[in-house]
């Protein structure tokens, strides 16, 4: 009898196969990259671009290596515990502290909506001459629709998610090509350096808009059952990796988009920075074509919807995690909506309230991220993903630095 040779191995090695294995894991990252080109990302990175040039870019390089890293724990946090960050809270801290963090946690919810709400408003506004109230409330609107389709279709939402976002980076793209950036200039906005305290307002907006608390929350939900998606930790864990290289990646280059776009299109000699969207979105129709203005406008628009579905889902993880109670969609809605039609209402500065709502974003970071550190560093809770001391050490650092930043501003604005 003969006997067949044995057959090569049919690999799990092979390139196809390897992409069909993961791309069920993709998504999570993505979800929570929407929230790091929200409506307040342009607006900083696009007036810092404006009026400082490329001076800055090396904050956006700085604050998304630093989202990365967070993402990453958080990520880990909710693979190894299958619990996300509010509920690993509530039962691991004493009840005043857990409830602290749940007060600032929701105020940090409301200050994302005004940022995402407002975008949305402006950005129908410069499209379709949309009052700003009646634009806020239809960006509210949509993100109840978007949040009904997570509920009842988890990965739906993520994979509508990911087409949105995918609509920004084209649109962005499309503005790029109507410039034509220096590339010594790009070069040296990576070098370190401030020039006033008004840079660093806005470095401290950027850092507020690029590390978003919120979503250090809500990763740690998406991740819960990676592993049974999976089919094991590690290869749940690969793929997250692979997931947030794909994700916070592209988010950090469309932030370096948007300020590089903003600093060739204006910071040049006869041409008067603009201070709000609705002038950036003008200079850009005058001195780089129709086209560039228009795309900006509809990146605005899709990032200021998505955004605010992903910000109001986290919002619900807020809640849900830390006092075990959920509440009915429109409640929650309401709640972190009212603020910002309010203020649209009131005839507030709408780029105002999103460079506002940045910097109070930028104080709630160490609240999210120093329990992420705690809670991954124990090996009881964490098991073989527990973090090591030098991660530790090094995200700490990084704590650090958010809040001496924070201080620092408020010591010079005050002065």
């Amino acid at each position: 009898m003969t006997v067949a040779p044995p057959s090569a191995p049919t690999a799990d090695a092979s390139p196809t196969r390897r992409v069909r294995r993961l791309l069920p894991l993709l998504g999570p990252a993505v979800v929570a990259g929407t929230a790091y080109v929200d409506p307040g990302n342009f607006a900083t990175n696009t007036l810092a671009g404006a009026s400082h040039g490329a001076l800055l870019l090396w904050v956006i390089v700085a604050a998304n290596l630093m989202a990365v890293v967070v993402q990453y724990l958080t990520a880990k946090l909710g693979l190894a515990t299958g619990r996300n960050l509010p509920e690993l809270c509530r039962d691991h801290y004493p009840r005043p502290v857990s409830r602290l963090l749940w007060v600032q946690a929701e105020g940090v919810a409301i200050a994302t909506d005004l940022a995402e709400v407002v975008g949305g408003a402006i950005a129908l506004n410069l499209l379709f001459g949309v009052p700003l109230l009646p634009g806020g409330l239809a960006v509210g609107i949509v993100a109840c629709a978007l949040l009904a389709v997570q509920q009842r279709h988890p990965r739906r939402f993520e994979l509508l998610v990911v087409a949105l976002f995918a609509g920004i980076l084209v649109c962005l793209l499309t503005t790029l090509g109507q410039t034509s950036p220096d590339p010594a200039v790009v070069a040296g906005g990576l070098v370190p350096g401030l020039a006033g305290v008004d840079s660093v307002v806005l470095a401290t907006g950027i850092l507020g808009a690029t590390v978003m608390p919120h979503v250090i929350y809500l990763h740690s939900d998406l991740t819960r059952d990676a592993s049974r998606r999976a089919g094991g930790t590690a290869a749940a864990l690969r793929g997250q990796r692979w997931d947030l290289a794909l994700g916070m990646g592209t988010a950090g280059v469309l932030n370096a988009v948007m300020l590089v776009v903003a600093a060739t299109v204006f910071f040049r000699p006869g041409v008067t920075p603009p201070d709000d969207l609705e002038g950036v979105h003008a200079g850009l129709g005058v001195l780089a074509g129709p086209l560039a203005a228009t795309a900006f406008a509809v990146a605005l628009l899709l990032s200021g919807l998505v955004s605010s579905g992903v910000g109001t889902y986290a919002g619900q993880v807020i809640m849900a995690g830390f006092l075990r109670r959920r509440i009915p969609l429109w409640v929650r809605r309401a709640v972190t909506l009212g603020p910002a039609l309010l203020l649209l209402g009131l005839g507030a500065d709408p780029t105002l309230i999103l460079l506002a709502s940045q910097v109070v974003l930028s104080f709630g970071i160490p609240f999210a991220l120093v329990p992420v550190l705690d809670l991954g560093r124990r090996r009881g809770l964490m098991g073989a993903l527990v973090t090591r001391p030098a991660v530790t050490a090094f995200a700490g650092v990084l704590a650090a630095v958010v809040v001496g930043v924070n201080a620092y501003l408020v010591v010079a604005v005050f002065s």
